[in-house]
């Protein structure tokens, strides 16, 4: 479920939008019935990467290796 409020509202209705979101729920904000915004509960995540995980993913997902090759040589046409 989820609660619309227009941002001239919410400053009369905080205590019910953040009751709302407290609750589970997301808050659209609208200006002149268009969404702008959610309002969403907090979710905590973790600060730090596991390293192996990390390493991993930069090896998977590395650029194909001639791309530097091409970038040089387009840097050096420009230069």
């Amino acid at each position: 479920m989820h609660v619309k409020i227009d941002v001239r509202e919410l400053r009369d209705r905080i205590t019910e939008v953040l009751d709302a979101v407290e609750a589970r729920e997301r808050v659209i904000l609208t200006v002149r019935g268009h969404p702008v915004a959610d309002i969403v509960p907090h979710a905590p995540r973790g600060r730090w990467l596991p390293g192996g995980w990390l390493a991993a993913e930069l090896r998977e997902r590395a650029a194909d290796p001639a791309l530097s090759h091409e970038l040089d040589a387009t840097n050096a046409m420009l230069s």
